[in-house]
């Protein structure tokens, strides 16, 4: 018997419009990382984040961080807080840069920076003499975070916010939307996000003149010349003109991609209404919208199987599920950065799991999901 079509916990969707600013960049040879797609597709973004700040279109959510960081001037010895539950493209750049990772815990409503243990950290910090120089706050599968909790902190203490909206466009807190709250704002475009341009992302910046040095580092911090001469170390970030129009094809259909992705969330809310055992990962309140990039659960202790018991029996039907990140501080190469709070993250990561949650999954696919689920919890003695 063959193996059934594999169904993924997040694939690319196109929206058909792509080719036209790819075909339309070939024809008129705009290869280079420069050229009208890059612009338009900076254009859309400001308009779509109803934003004065501006945007730059870089080659990953990680350059975007990481250039964020240059910025700010961290730099060797400096620390920067970060929260440990999350994926490691939001750690990484603080170690480009030779400075400390400054881990803590999430709280159990959003998922993301709890703000005592954020508070705890740069009280201690500042008590062994090292005042953190910026915190990356993490909107985690495109739930947006305290803003309004760990903003009032970041500001008490005079600490610029990185905020690592990558999961997170089109989700809104307060009617803002994600992606305008920090001093930086990270955004991602890699093949599994809302929208993507197979890879890539953006760096959200206060005004011009911070997208103009962002676009400066971008492309090797070529100075104004006619030879090429460099005062400083510049990186190879800047998004290509190619990449840039899929990105302006598929910021025609982000509303819809941000519905139907909610709809998926929707969809396993009925399917777990009524067992107790399983929590959906929820906004708590109308103040937040989250675009519900991935839906996640978690598995309650008195549950009669583990979520890789049932990660494993989806797979079994060619089902793709994750388990949540794995906290930094858990991580090997993070083991001996210094980590405030408690035992949230390391839980969730113990009994969490990522659901398919494709904006394009069809009838057929949510249909055997739903089965797989149904006779799971069935066999379990939850149904």
């Amino acid at each position: 018997m063959s193996q059934p079509s594999k169904i993924w916990l997040s694939s690319p969707h196109m929206g058909g419009n792509e080719l036209d600013f790819i075909n339309e960049a070939f024809d008129n040879n705009w290869i280079a990382p420069l050229g009208p797609n890059v612009n338009g597709f900076e254009s859309d973004l400001k308009t779509y984040l109803k934003t004065d700040k501006q945007v730059a279109a870089l080659s990953s959510g990680t350059a975007a961080i990481h250039l964020a960081l240059v910025q700010l001037g961290v730099t060797h010895g400096d620390e920067v807080i970060c929260q440990s539950f999350t994926f490691c493209g939001s750690i990484n750049p603080i170690f480009y840069q030779g400075a400390k990772p400054i881990l803590v815990d999430s709280e159990p409503q959003t998922w993301n920076i709890c703000p005592n243990a954020l508070e705890e950290a740069i009280t201690s910090r500042i008590k062994k003499g090292h005042k953190p120089k910026a915190i990356i706050a993490v909107h985690l599968y495109g739930m947006p975070y305290q803003v309004d909790e760990v903003h009032a902190i970041a500001k008490q203490y005079d600490i610029p916010i990185v905020e690592d909206a990558a999961e997170a466009l089109g989700s809104t807190y307060k009617k803002q939307n994600c992606g305008t709250f920090g001093e930086f704002a990270a955004l991602s475009f890699n093949g599994n996000k809302i929208i993507t341009t197979s890879g890539g992302g953006a760096l959200v910046s206060k005004n011009q003149a911070t997208k103009d040095k962002t676009v400066y580092f971008a492309t090797q911090a070529r100075d104004s010349a006619a030879h090429y001469e460099h005062t400083e170390i510049g990186y190879n970030y800047r998004m290509s003109n190619i990449v840039a129009g899929i990105g302006r094809g598929q910021m025609q259909v982000l509303d819809k991609h941000v519905s139907l992705r909610r709809k998926m969330h929707q969809f396993y809310k009925d399917i777990f209404k009524k067992i107790e055992v399983i929590n959906l990962l929820e906004e708590q309140n109308d103040e937040v919208f989250s675009n519900h990039w991935l839906s996640a659960i978690t598995i309650h202790k008195k549950a009669h199987f583990t979520r890789e018991d049932l990660r494993l029996f989806l797979l079994e039907d060619n089902i793709e599920s994750r388990p949540l990140w794995k906290p930094m501080h858990l991580q090997p190469v993070f083991k001996k950065c210094p980590y405030y709070g408690g035992t949230v993250a390391e839980d969730l990561f113990n009994r969490g799991l990522c659901l398919p949650s494709g904006s394009n999954l069809s009838d057929d696919e949510k249909s055997r999901i739903e089965t797989k689920l149904k006779s799971f919890l069935k066999q379990h003695g939850h149904i």
